[in-house]
């Protein structure tokens, strides 16, 4: 599946399903083959991966099947640039607020490689494109998406602005700093918060946008926003779901074994 196909499905009112890689290991895209993914996201705002391993990841996932989509550390339109050279076939903004950042990452993503005076006037709309170069525009930039996280109770209140940016294709909500910003740091049950990513959720859909949100607690959170609209599932993450898996697996093995209570007789007499 390449950015073109991806969009396709889900304009055909049809899900997409993907997980959060932290591990730059070329055999995880081997061993995530067959088990129903369509995307990768693969974040460089919050992890230390250097643009090299970036482009390997986007590369090796890519001839296995899966769209790379990539948070740029910032919302640059050159590092835009930087991880669609790599290799990426969609890209995340981290922390959008205003319709000015919106138009910078469209031209980035879906304007390349249009740079400089004629890159703004055409994105302020002062100059068009001829057909030559629009069409040469458009096929170079199909497979190129465009998401931006919103997470901030600015960016709540210039959402209707933001989404209707031509050229973006759709929101991921970012729920740890969303709920920092309305002052209910990491209540995700919170009445305020779900208001807020309901809302979130209904105008990026009346928009015509597509909607995800990335969590990584039990399944159904995420069945409860694609319940209400969210088309784009990102669930948890390899080290998350390894850490979760491999506790509860020891857990039941030492349960088992009796091994559980030396283990808190031994805490108990380290305190």
């Amino acid at each position: 599946m390449n950015g073109k196909e991806l969009l396709a499905k889900l304009n055909n009112n049809e899900r997409v399903y993907g997980t959060a890689i932290l591990s730059s290991s070329p055999v995880w895209p081997g061993a995530l083959k067959n088990i129903g993914l369509d995307f990768v996201f693969i974040d460089t705002e919050h992890i230390p991966l250097g643009r090299e391993s970036v482009a390997r990841m986007c590369q090796l996932y890519a001839a296995n099947g899966f769209v790379p989509l990539v948070r740029i550390p910032s919302p640059d339109p050159f590092e835009a640039c930087k991880t669609l050279d790599g290799g990426a076939m969609a890209i995340m903004a981290p922390y959008i607020e205003t319709v000015d950042q919106v138009k910078a990452l469209v031209g980035a993503t879906k304007l390349r490689p249009l740079k400089g005076e004629k890159l703004q006037a055409i994105l302020n709309n002062s100059e068009k494109m001829g057909t030559v170069l629009e069409k040469y525009v458009n096929g170079r930039n199909a497979n190129n998406l465009l998401f931006i996280n919103i997470e901030s109770v600015p960016a709540l209140n210039n959402l209707d602005a933001l989404l209707n940016v031509p050229g973006l294709d759709g929101v991921i909500i970012g729920p740890h700093d969303l709920s920092c910003s309305l002052e209910v740091p990491e209540d995700y049950r919170n009445p305020v918060f779900e208001e807020a990513v309901t809302t979130i959720i209904k105008k990026t859909r009346d928009a015509g946008k597509h909607i995800g949100i990335h969590f990584s607690a039990e399944p159904s959170v995420q069945t409860n926003w694609a319940e209400k609209g969210a088309n784009i599932i990102m669930h948890s993450s390899d080290i998350s779901l390894l850490t979760r898996q491999l506790k509860n697996d020891l857990n039941q093995i030492k349960d088992s074994l009796g091994d559980r209570r030396s283990d808190v007789r031994q805490r108990e007499t380290i305190v």
